[in-house]
């Protein structure tokens, strides 16, 4: 059965112990925030095995906190659509190209590929060819769109780590190696968050209406619904007047972005705060969200807050996206539930008259919101496996001469 997590499999009861005196030399590419958190995660759990490992290659401020040596940023391979690739991707080839030349001439001992597939697939074959353990965190969305990609990920990738249940099965039909890990945000988020601690940490009121909005972390995400989310607010202000909106944002450049659209959109006086980070605070304070498709909605799921999911991109990616689609949703919060459990508006019903009408029914009808946590706390409890410590024990069970205690077990 291709897979077995490790050559020598265990019961994840086992104790997980420190292997000192080895070394290893991991290389990663992380492209965007959330590979960066995923990152960062798996470092920690990996250098809690192997003390002495060395981890470099491309990825963001988290994985650099964790000891991460980044020979490029990550946020230089951020792009949104087909349209924003295309417009980079000299700029992306050569990043890889000079990348693969370093990686060639003096491979690691394992390669993790943390999502961002357009770029690390291609890198992970010329390794494999080359004799050199890849190992994939995050399998691309196959499940909604684009699934014939499923024989480049089998040249590609030596295992395929899952963070949904779900998606071990169709590797395991095609013969790819695969491991179900969970996801970290499960492990890391509380299962019951304390709105009223998290207002307080924030300095909000107790009570009163507190939006959180997440408009996205890549340039190209904020320039497409920065402006809608900001007019939504102004409409949803103009029908529950001491309502409040957050915005975390990640970098100096989204923040920048969204001020300038602030400056341009919003109403005087719109009491709307741009936070640096606290993402999952100002979520978690909030009594809904209204955020961009991705990892987010996952996120404000995990926290049991009711959401709207929008996205839009450049027309022409939407229109190649929606050829190939799998199924009628997009957010991560209906996949895992198999239906629609959030309303999504999707391109051009991406509307501040839609958003608002949207949130306004949510924030005003309260067993709505509780039939939610219902159902989020049942996936949360579903994802949370220690997946940090689960990853970690596949990577290092493909670096020579080191074994440990505990292997991911398969689900």
């Amino acid at each position: 059965m291709n897979s077995s997590a490790c050559p020598a499999a265990a019961s994840s009861a086992d104790p997980v112990v420190a292997i000192r005196g080895a070394s290893a030399r991991i290389a990663m590419v992380s492209g965007e925030a959330s590979g960066d958190l995923l990152g960062s995660h798996l470092i920690r759990a990996l250098r809690s095995l192997i003390p002495e490992a060395t981890f470099y290659g491309i990825g963001g401020p988290k994985m650099a906190a964790a000891g991460f040596d980044a020979r490029f940023d990550a946020e230089r391979l951020a792009v949104h659509g087909y349209a924003d690739a295309l417009r980079n991707f000299r700029g992306i080839h050569a990043i890889r190209r000079a990348l693969a030349k370093e990686l060639l001439a003096q491979p690691p001992d394992v390669f993790v590929g943390i999502d961002a597939p357009d770029f690390n697939l291609s890198l992970e074959r010329r390794l494999k060819r080359r004799g050199v353990p890849t190992v994939h965190y995050v399998s691309p969305s196959i499940w909604a769109w684009r699934g014939g990609r499923i024989r480049k990920i089998g040249q590609s990738v030596g295992r395929m780590l899952t963070l949904f249940p779900f998606e071990a099965p169709i590797y395991e039909k095609q013969g790819i190696a695969v491991s179900y890990v969970g996801h970290p945000l499960a492990d890391a988020l509380p299962l019951s968050p304390d709105r009223a601690s998290y207002r307080k940490r924030l300095g909000l009121a107790a009570e009163g209406r507190v939006i959180a909005l997440l408009p996205g972390s890549r340039g190209g995400e904020i320039r497409h619904l920065g402006e809608i989310f900001v007019a939504t607010a102004n409409r949803l202000w103009q029908r529950f007047p001491g309502v409040r909106f957050l915005v975390p944002v990640v970098s100096a450049q989204t923040r920048t972005e969204v001020e300038a659209i602030r400056a341009r959109v919003a109403m005087p006086g719109l009491p709307l705060t741009v936070m640096y980070g606290h993402s999952h605070e100002a979520m978690a304070a909030a009594d809904a969200v209204l955020l961009a498709s991705g990892t987010a909605a996952l996120e404000a799921a995990l926290l049991g807050r009711p959401m709207v999911i929008a996205y839009r991109m450049a027309p022409s990616s939407y229109q190649i996206m929606k050829r190939m689609a799998y199924m009628p949703y997009f957010g991560l919060p209906n996949v895992l539930a198999g239906r629609f459990v959030v309303p999504e508006f999707i391109q051009h019903e991406a509307t501040p008259e839609n958003l608002a009408q949207a949130l306004g029914n949510i924030v005003d009808d309260p067993v709505v919101a509780r039939r939610l946590e219902i159902v989020f706390r049942r996936m949360h409890l579903d994802l949370r496996q220690d997946s940090a410590r689960r990853a970690a024990e596949v990577v290092l069970s493909y670096v020579g001469g080191v074994e440990t205690s505990t292997c991911a077990v398969e689900r």
